[in-house]
């Protein structure tokens, strides 16, 4: 089973899977948000969802990057006709994730607040835009990953 969980394709199935599950979580998360619904429960399960989708993708997608990445992958697209997309979206993508788990934590505990709390405190709009914002990151990055993966396939060609 654990050879499975670490063939390279595997590993970039399960790190889009997550990254997949903690964008439409937070995504779900900013719904509730703007329709101002009452269950605290609701938006908890959907900051929790986001939290271990984007935990996922990280621990998929590192593990990937450690194995595989920078002695496979790199060099092919280095050598490829497109080296630009490591040069730019890998290294783009490689500090830009490091925000997605803290807006994650932060956007957790927002959740716990009810509607009328959140209203009150002046934090509605800013949790709206902070949900929309790690569903931003998060598809961001997905296009990245899109972008090199496509220079490797290229490089390859």
């Amino acid at each position: 089973m654990i050879e499975l969980l670490t063939a390279k394709p595997v590993l970039i199935g399960l790190h889009l899977g997550f990254a997949i599950l903690g964008i439409d979580a937070f995504l779900w998360l900013l719904g509730e948000i703007i329709a101002n619904a009452g269950s605290v429960r609701r938006r908890m399960i959907a900051a929790s969802v986001g939290i271990i989708g984007f935990l996922g993708s990280w621990i998929f997608g590192g593990y990937y990057y450690i194995q595989f990445y920078g002695t496979l992958v790199k060099p092919v697209i280095k050598a490829g006709s497109a080296p630009w997309a490591h040069a730019v979206a890998m290294e783009a993508k490689e500090h830009i994730f490091l925000f997605l788990i803290p807006i994650a934590v932060t956007l957790f505990f927002l959740a716990k607040l009810d509607a009328t709390r959140l209203e009150s405190l002046g934090f509605k709009r800013p949790t709206a835009i902070l949900a929309g914002t790690a569903a931003g990151i998060g598809l961001l990055l997905g296009a990245m990953g899109f972008i090199i993966s496509a220079a490797a396939r290229w490089g390859v060609l």
